[in-house]
């Protein structure tokens, strides 16, 4: 003969309902259905980076680093104006990203990146084909 349930038992069973999950501010998402319940509230980016101000960025770091690169009269001179204008638009972008314009501030990054690993592979290439350090 089995006893039965204590009464402590079955009170502490129905003493935890489901908690409906605390609303961030945000709007709610609707549910799929595939998972029954609340859905979780979406969180937005205050200022979001957009396309049209991240190529605005990337093409102002590639005029930038063209022309900083056309004052260069060899390979030693490329790598540093690249060096020199690569730094300078990351100290942009870090001004456009306390300013607010995050992508712009993404696309100049983007390009001063590139093109300051661009001017590096170049300068790796010459060291290894005649082992003697171009920039100096």
């Amino acid at each position: 003969m089995t006893a039965p349930p204590h009464p402590a038992a079955a009170d502490r069973r129905e003493a935890w309902p489901a908690a409906a999950p605390p609303h961030a501010g945000g709007p709610m998402r609707q549910s799929s259905g595939l998972f029954p319940g609340p859905s979780r509230p979406t969180y937005r980016e205050a200022h979001p980076v957009t396309a049209a101000p991240l190529l605005a960025g990337l093409g102002a770091g590639v005029i930038w680093l063209a022309l900083f690169g056309a004052l260069a009269r060899d390979l030693a001179g490329y790598a540093w104006w690249t060096l020199l204008a690569a730094v300078t638009a990351w100290i942009v972008a870090v001004v456009l990203t306390l300013i607010g314009d995050r992508g712009t501030a993404v696309g100049v990054a983007l390009a001063s990146g590139v093109g300051l690993s661009i001017a590096v592979a170049f300068v790796a290439a010459e060291w290894i084909t005649t082992e003697n350090w171009p920039l100096w």
